[in-house]
């Protein structure tokens, strides 16, 4: 056996702990009662401690060393040489990392994410801020143990988006806001209602079920690996490509709810379920700092997948003037009175609202700039958890003019800073903005794209997305996918571009 297979097959049976640890979590999120969060919280600390004494041991540098030697001499760029980069970079900067620092958070994460929504179902921020506080704090600890240059947001950040940091997303955001405002302001100055509300009506949860499994089939995800189940707050986690979760929710008078998330799932789910076989158990579908076997090359690039296919296929005027027919079958006395045109319209209305998950695609990346920002305050100590609502409630009005009646609907309404996910957020955006620049350069190098997913042939794009970002699983960064595709680094323009011209269209602009 050589020496990187070695390494490759301890690699292998830490990225089994990960899995672990995903079992756990995702039961924990879905079939877990509320009286087993203290324990499950032990359990997780333990596997999460297992987890870590295997990686940061003195048998990983051995075999790091002797694999480095070993493969001085390999196309740089090919997954050999990169699975051993990535694992040294990761290495040195875990052998930072406190191993009861891991354990308290991991420990901690059940129990607050249960009181979290205990405190979102009551309105009780109250209950919940000493929680908060106490993940800040260990989060605070975390970045200061990794290290930072300018900002502790940059060591947290790190996790999720290796290639960003503060100062670049600020110039990111500021690119960005400066094409939505406008944009925004004209239509809100042009909107008029719809000749119906579609959302007036009861929707059967059950025929919300088959519908969500029949659309998450049609564009690709494979049952036979992967299930459908409900959460609080809809998540996708993988225990390798052959076994790949996804859950969303329901509400009875709010269709696109359990439908959009539903597709913006699939489209984690289809990253993880076409990476490629050779990958599994590797460095290379391994989330080494975040503690999650997933392959996607970031959070950002995961979620330009399920951007995509949930707003730019899932939200087009052509799904819906083919697939239209099928709803209105499976709700006919709720859909009696509409067409493909007004479902169209319907589920693309751009209103400043208060929640993200349920925010229009123009809109959406303010509630990402408000959460960062916001987040960037409590890590450097310029906002206290205290001021949290007050803040939270001012920045909405000022970025999109709406204030939320309670804080459920405020600060309470994400589950991500209840779990330790400081540094998350501007994934959303950074998914949203490589999302364009990925499909323009899908339309480029595929014959007549645009009529293929007009027929229904998904199969297409699904292809070309495989072989050009999801079958390398974390081998490559954003900037490098984009190159390899496009020419181009992330930048804002493309999305921007988009936006205008659909919602020009939409709102006769």
């Amino acid at each position: 056996m050589t020496a990187y297979e070695e390494l490759q097959e301890h690699i292998a049976e830490y990225n089994d702990l990960l899995n672990v640890l995903n079992t756990l979590k995702w039961d924990m999120r879905t079939q877990m009662p509320h009286g087993g969060s203290v324990t499950r919280g032990n359990q997780l600390a333990t596997v999460n401690k297992l987890a870590k004494a295997k990686f940061v041991s003195d048998t990983t540098e051995r075999l790091l060393d002797a694999a480095e030697t070993e493969v001085v001499n390999e196309d740089p760029d090919s997954y050999v040489a990169r699975a051993v980069q990535q694992t040294r970079e990761y290495y040195d900067i875990q052998k930072r990392i406190p191993a009861e620092l891991i354990g308290r958070i991991a420990a901690l994460a059940p129990e607050s994410e249960t009181v979290w929504a205990e405190a979102k179902d009551n309105d009780d921020f109250e209950s919940f801020k000493p929680y908060l506080q106490q993940m800040l704090d260990l989060n605070i600890e975390l970045a200061e143990a990794v290290g930072y240059e300018e900002h502790p947001f940059d060591a947290l950040v790190f996790e999720y988006e290796p290639s960003m940091t503060a100062s670049k997303l600020k110039v990111l955001f500021g690119d960005l806001r400066a094409g939505l405002i406008p944009l925004l302001e004209k239509i809100v100055e042009n909107d008029e209602p719809l000749p119906q509300n579609l959302w007036e009506q009861e929707y059967d949860i059950e025929v919300q079920k088959q519908l969500c499994a029949e659309m998450a089939s049609m564009i690709g995800y494979d049952f036979s690996r992967g299930r459908l189940d409900i959460a609080p707050h809809p998540f996708e986690i993988s225990f390798t490509r052959n076994d790949v979760r996804i859950t969303t929710r329901y509400n009875t008078t709010y269709l696109p709810m359990a439908l959009f998330g539903t597709l913006h799932e699939v489209g984690h789910a289809l990253y993880e379920q076409n990476i490629s076989p050779e990958l599994t158990r590797t460095a290379l579908t391994t989330d080494f700092l975040g503690q999650y076997a997933v392959g996607g090359t970031s959070y950002g690039a995961h979620e330009f997948s399920s951007r995509m296919w949930e707003n730019q296929i899932g939200r087009s005027r052509e799904f819906w003037q083919l697939h239209f027919a099928r709803v209105q079958e499976l709700f006919p006395e709720q859909l009696k009175d509409a067409d493909p045109e007004l479902f169209y319209r319907s589920v693309n209305r751009v209103k400043p609202s208060l929640i993200r998950v349920e925010a229009d695609e123009v809109t959406y990346n303010l509630h990402i700039m408000l959460r960062t920002e916001i987040e960037m305050g409590l890590l450097d100590g310029s906002t206290k958890v205290d001021e949290l609502p007050e803040i939270w409630n001012s920045t909405m009005q000022e970025y999109l003019g709406v204030t939320p009646p309670n804080n459920s609907k405020g600060c309470l309404q994400d589950v991500h800073w209840s779990g330790g996910g400081f540094g998350s957020f501007p994934g959303y955006t950074i998914g949203n903005i490589m999302s364009a620049q990925v499909l323009s350069a899908a339309r480029a190098n595929i014959d007549d794209l645009d009529g293929k997913l007009a027929g229904g042939d998904y199969q297409t794009l699904l292809d070309w997305l495989t072989e050009n970002i999801y079958q390398h699983g974390r081998a490559y960064n954003v900037n490098e996918l984009l190159q390899r595709i496009s020419g181009e680094d992330l930048r804002a323009q493309p999305l921007l571009s988009y936006l205008e011209e659909k919602y020009t269209d939409l709102y006769n602009l």
